[in-house]
């Protein structure tokens, strides 16, 4: 089933022929109108029982390929990828009363994408990428600000290179729902759906 008409009705959803121009067009407007990290995203991910876990990160990429965020791989999240590669992730924007919700498959960019944006962090962030032992237990803050300076002492007058647990990861898309507040929670609802990421996209509208 195929939506290529145009909203529903003033401030509707217009269906475009590729979702990620739909989703660079309300991030550009997140941009501009969320007063705070208009990149967040609760990201959802699920061991090799099925137990699902979420929490927020910071989306830092999206593209044609996908959208893209990084954390250290040995975190939780990282260690149910490597369990289970697929996850969900959904984007508020409370300023617009918009909402978006990806499902899909993960994959590892690469080290050169890895590489390139960990030197674009600021040099205390990086630091914090080899102090941190994500997600593990912690006998109190002072442990974990003595491996701080550890590092910052250690990297002090040199680049800080990437740490080997850390790295990103893609999430494919195989469906991405655009959802609008209207009033009297009579929402738009508009999904994009493939069987995989060769195929064609097909969209169909959703009662709220």
């Amino acid at each position: 089933m195929s939506d290529t008409g145009g909203p529903i009705d003033d401030g509707g959803i217009a269906a475009k022929d590729d979702p990620m121009a739909l989703f660079a067009a309300w991030m550009a407007e997140a941009r501009a109108s969320e007063p705070n990290d208009p990149n967040a995203m609760a990201l959802a991910t699920a061991d090799a029982s099925g137990h699902p876990n979420v929490r927020m990160v910071l989306l830092k990429d999206a593209d044609a390929r996908g959208f893209v965020f990084y954390t250290n791989t040995e975190s939780a999240k990282g260690s149910e990828l490597a369990a289970n590669a697929h996850a969900a992730l959904v984007l508020h924007w409370k300023s617009l009363h918009r909402q978006v919700r990806v499902r899909g498959s993960v994959s590892p960019v690469s080290a050169e994408e890895a590489d390139a944006y960990f030197a674009s962090r600021a040099k205390d962030s990086q630091i914090g990428a080899w102090a941190s032992s994500q997600s593990r237990p912690m006998e109190g803050r002072f442990v974990f600000e003595k491996e701080i300076a550890k590092f910052a002492a250690r990297y002090a007058l040199q680049k800080v290179p990437r740490p080997p647990h850390w790295s990103g990861y893609r999430i494919t898309p195989l469906e991405i729902e655009f959802w609008r507040d209207r009033p009297f929670r009579l929402h738009d609802r508009l999904v994009y759906r493939r069987a995989a990421p060769t195929d064609p996209w097909r969209t169909e509208r959703l009662f709220p």
